[in-house]
């Protein structure tokens, strides 16, 4: 009888342990989980802050833009240099960003659901700006924006996560070479403007075309590729930037689309009830 206890206390002791511990690993999250699709990688504050610092720059180029608009400063005060520098730095600042995110986001694997959802929603803003600017600005209606490449981007970027680091900046390269070689009247018609390689330069209130600026979604997924081959990561993820203008810009950072489609709406309406309260 003694025999039989201890043997049925040790059959149940050695599977019990197996049961529980099994229940466990299944129940307890992960310390540091990472969002669907991205396990294993920590989220990088520092491309908030690139994201956030673009949109603060983006700001004041539409700022000064408006200013221009409502007769506030003379006709062609953007195309100046310095304008036109800042309006660069943040398009390429933006651009890197949304490529590095695009490759964090499913370098472990391929979201679908989650990468469909936020396509979804840049498409709709992108077109909702095109009808928009259509009746607003017919002679400039932004047909591709920067919304509309990150769209694209947002596909033809697929092509790369999986692919080495090396081909998504061999690839960003041969575009800013093809993009200053390459001018065809045979992409002139309409339908061809958004590959940017055709002889003439459409008028659009905002264009931003494959060539060349895809390239700079390219740079970013290639160095976030290598960064995270080189276990680099971890340490961009250590700056957490919490102080309160941190937050502030990492907030504007996560929330990025929300914020571009209604800083100028909101810009452009203040300044016009001010300039009716002002008799001007």
């Amino acid at each position: 009888m003694a025999r039989r206890r201890a043997s049925r206390a040790s059959k149940s002791k050695s599977r019990k342990p197996g049961r529980s511990t099994h229940r466990a690993a299944a129940q307890r999250p992960l310390a540091g989980a990472q969002p669907a699709g991205a396990p294993g990688i920590p989220r990088i504050p520092l491309l908030d802050v690139l994201r956030g610092g673009a949109l603060i720059g983006m700001t004041v180029f539409h700022f000064a833009y408006d200013l221009m608009f409502f007769g506030l400063r003379e006709p062609g005060y953007t195309t100046q240099f310095h304008w036109w520098a800042l309006a660069k730095a943040v398009a390429i600042t933006f651009l890197f960003a949304t490529g590095a995110s695009l490759y964090l986001a499913h370098a472990g694997g391929f979201n679908w659901k989650r990468w469909a959802r936020r396509l979804a929603w840049i498409a709709l803003a992108a077109l909702a700006i095109t009808v928009v600017t259509w009746f607003a600005t017919p002679q400039a209606f932004i047909f591709f924006g920067i919304l509309h490449l990150i769209a694209f981007a947002g596909i033809a970027g697929l092509a790369f996560v999986r692919a080495p680091w090396w081909l998504a900046t061999a690839t960003a390269m041969a575009i800013l070479v093809l993009n200053e070689t390459v001018q065809t009247q045979l992409l002139d018609a309409p339908i061809w403007h958004w590959t940017g390689l055709s002889a003439v330069t459409p008028v659009s209130g905002d264009y931003f075309p494959v060539f060349p600026w895809l390239a700079a979604v390219l740079f970013g997924i290639g160095a976030a590729k290598w960064a995270h081959e080189a276990g680099a990561l971890r340490v961009l993820a250590i700056p957490r930037l919490e102080g309160r203008a941190g937050r502030l810009v990492r907030f504007l950072g996560r929330n990025s689309l929300v914020y571009y489609l209604l800083h100028q709406p909101v810009m452009m309406g203040l300044l016009w009830a001010w300039l009716q309260l002002a008799g001007r």
